[in-house]
């Protein structure tokens, strides 16, 4: 089995997490793309954001139609504050035997790894896959990531990623980055706009018919 994990906040989800995820999957030929939603993210306090049931409701909806897309809780069931690496490892202790793992961010999330909790550890996990925007110049792990961890990096040309001590690669990789953000969602409907085509027709209506992201 080839799985692809793609975490987020998903406050909402919207077309472009979608369009990103079925581009890797078709990239790297994956069985399927689980999607899973912070249940407490480290870098938002409670009452930034959206309650979970709520997320993992319109995430649902989302992936509905899609038989490559699944939805996994294990942030919420896990409790605590949401980890990826312990995300990580727990699906590997769960499925480890037949399963290769690729942990799929975006660019910018993937500069900023260092302050992710137990970031060397979470890299030498399973395969990464770095999602970048068009005109992206990929400089290598040394521009982003100590030298004392990149020396155990090589780059494989056959595979075109970086190759870790632990048999894993770093993968960059040109998706289609669709300019919509869930911030910008949540204010067009605060302010009583539109949000048609930036999320499916599914997730706007669950918006809708529970009142979210309006004020009060």
């Amino acid at each position: 089995m080839k799985w692809g994990l793609l975490g987020g906040t998903f406050d909402p989800i919207h077309i472009g997490h979608l369009r990103c995820a079925e581009e890797v999957l078709e990239i790297f030929d994956l069985n399927r793309v689980i999607f899973v939603p912070a249940a407490r993210p480290p870098h938002k306090i409670d009452g930034e954001i959206t309650p979970f049931y709520h997320r993992e409701q319109m995430v649902r909806l989302a992936i509905e139609n899609n038989p490559s897309f699944s939805f996994s809780d294990v942030e919420k069931v896990r409790g605590g504050v949401s980890y990826s690496v312990e995300t990580v490892e727990y699906i590997l202790q769960r499925y480890m035997k037949n399963l290769e793992l690729y942990f799929i961010c975006g660019q910018d999330a993937f500069h900023a790894i260092q302050t992710w909790k137990d970031w060397r550890r979470l890299l030498l996990l399973c395969h990464f896959v770095v999602m970048t925007r068009p005109g992206y110049e990929n400089r290598g792990l040394e521009a982003i990531l100590p030298a004392d961890f990149t020396r155990d990096f090589s780059y494989s040309p056959e595979k075109d990623g970086f190759l870790g001590p632990t048999g894993y690669y770093i993968f960059f990789r040109e998706v289609t980055f669709l300019d919509i953000a869930s911030g910008r969602i949540r204010k067009r409907v605060e302010e009583g706009k539109s949000i048609t085509y930036l999320t499916p027709d599914p997730v706007r209506h669950y918006i809708i018919n529970n009142g979210l992201y309006k004020k009060g």
